[in-house]
């Protein structure tokens, strides 16, 4: 990599409940999330991605906003192709959130365009009719946040193709400290 694509966020406890949250002295606990936000510059070109780590691993409420989270992940990748309007990515996250009772702590769009600047066009947000085409680089990066207890985000970077989609973020989803 040339350098990183921005300041990354790494937010712990209930300190990740704010989705931009930069770091603090206090110690993470067990069971408490850890949301680290991170990219890289490679020819002038940016990446970002998004993982939450649970310190001993997902349990109760940790667990229940994770799986839904990656049930909205996969839901607006699912939704992703071309000729799709970038809103429709965003309604696919939002529906399996609100199923789960969550949408009121997903307080951001899913994604933006992702290029020589880490924010571009097309924004993927609710209402947005911006079309998808095919080269497009967004991200997909729902998110839940949870005052007093913490946040959780799972973000992926995808080329639109014609047919769907192509996932260009390769580290895991999921992992245990």
């Amino acid at each position: 990599a040339d350098g990183p694509a921005y300041d990354t966020i790494v937010a712990a406890g209930p300190h990740a409940a704010r989705p931009h949250a930069r770091p603090s002295g206090r110690r993470v606990g067990r069971g408490e999330t850890l949301v680290i936000d991170v990219g890289a510059v490679v020819d002038g070109y940016r990446s970002d991605m998004t993982r939450t780590l649970v310190v001993g691993g997902p349990r109760g409420r940790i667990a229940e906003l994770i799986e839904a989270v990656e049930a909205a992940r996969a839901a607006g990748v699912a939704a992703v192709r071309a000729g799709v309007e970038a809103g429709e990515v965003d309604a696919a996250c939002r529906g399996v959130l609100a199923a789960a009772g969550l949408e009121r702590y997903f307080v951001h769009g899913t994604g933006h365009g992702v290029g020589l600047e880490i924010h571009e066009l097309p924004r993927v947000r609710r209402g947005s009719t911006a079309i998808l085409r095919p080269g497009h680089v967004v991200t997909v990066e729902p998110g839940v946040y949870v005052e007093g207890l913490g946040g959780v985000r799972i973000e992926d970077l995808v080329l639109v193709t014609d047919r769907g989609c192509r996932i260009l973020t390769h580290h895991p989803r999921h992992a245990t400290i």
